[in-house]
């Protein structure tokens, strides 16, 4: 139930944590399945709300196990349509709970259901490929091997920044890996058959995933920087100044208090705009409250409406690099 009552709110929200999002092959977006999305992992958990919010069939995501070691984590994220999946660092005992996602899994492709999965395992900012582990392959193979018609698509997720707001993102869908491929493998040793599976994915995802390793930031720009068109020019300037200045009280603590808590690893990209996901309804709300006791009639929707406007314009044109 909570995965579809925060559908909504974050698919309209992304228009505001993302100026420009560019995805190639839209038509993945409409597919029912039985699909596994295989994707890179380069800003945590906000890798999957984006896709999320943009998928027209619901996403169930397998997360890091040891988020669900607190009972009510447990329960949240099970609700978001979540499967643990447990790392040999998180405690060797905990593994052989991976079989029961697996079946989760399984299940959901016979529902003719969307699992999204990351295949290198684990997260880190950098726009690079890492090695990819075994997991996707496993699970394709045990879909394929119960006579699923299981699609695997490869999927390169890149990001313009993993500090900024208002980021530029590339979805990049590769050429999917089907049931008639793996056939053709299905008599040769179980490990060379995950080799041939990683290769094949692999050689997709290095065709959709950003290489810049060393950083090179001229690369960067060059890949990323999105043209602002004049109309925007002329027209956004005052309601982005506005919005600037309307949602600094807000923005200015939480990115401090995210920088201050998460700056060092991974996660804080996705805790800052978490926090910011959360709280921002009630940030407008008090504005609404204001302009409801100043003013007369209907002021207070003028201000519902027109905040997060000018928090879009802010977006719009602000420096990208």
């Amino acid at each position: 139930m909570l995965y579809y009552i925060l559908r909504i709110p974050a698919a309209l929200a992304y228009y505001i944590w993302c100026r420009h999002i560019i995805i190639n092959n839209k038509q993945w977006l409409k597919h029912k399945g039985p699909l596994l999305i295989a994707a890179n992992h380069p800003n945590s958990f906000l890798d999957a709300i984006l896709l999320c919010a943009i998928f027209r069939q619901p996403i169930y995501s397998l997360a890091r196990g040891d988020a669900f070691a607190n009972s009510f984590l447990k329960k949240m994220l099970t609700s978001l349509k979540m499967f643990p999946v447990y790392r040999v660092s998180e405690g060797v005992e905990n593994l052989e709970d991976n079989y029961k996602t697996f079946e989760e899994c399984i299940t959901v492709f016979k529902k003719k259901g969307v699992v999204l999965i990351f295949s290198e395992g684990k997260c880190v900012n950098e726009w690079h490929l890492r090695p990819l582990k075994k997991g996707t392959a496993r699970l394709a193979i045990s879909a394929w091997q119960q006579g699923i018609d299981l699609t695997v698509l490869p999927l390169g997720i890149n990001y313009q920044s993993f500090t900024s707001f208002g980021k530029n993102v590339q979805l990049y869908f590769g050429s999917s890996i089907h049931k008639k491929d793996y056939l053709e493998h299905q008599q040769e040793p179980s490990g060379n058959i995950i080799q041939w599976f990683n290769n094949t994915l692999k050689a997709q995802l290095q065709l959709l995933v950003v290489e810049n390793k060393p950083l090179q930031q001229p690369l960067l720009q060059q890949t990323f920087v999105v043209k602002v068109s004049s109309l925007k020019k002329i027209l956004l300037p005052v309601p982005a100044c506005i919005g600037y200045l309307l949602h600094a009280p807000l923005y200015i603590p939480i990115q401090k208090f995210a920088y201050k808590k998460f700056g060092k690893i991974d996660h804080y990209d996705s805790v800052l705009i978490s926090l910011l996901f959360l709280l921002y309804p009630l940030y407008v709300a008090i504005f609404a409250v204001i302009a409801a006791n100043i003013f007369c009639g209907f002021w207070w929707l003028v201000v519902v409406l027109c905040m997060p406007f000018t928090a879009w314009s802010y977006v719009q044109i602000k420096k990208q690099f």
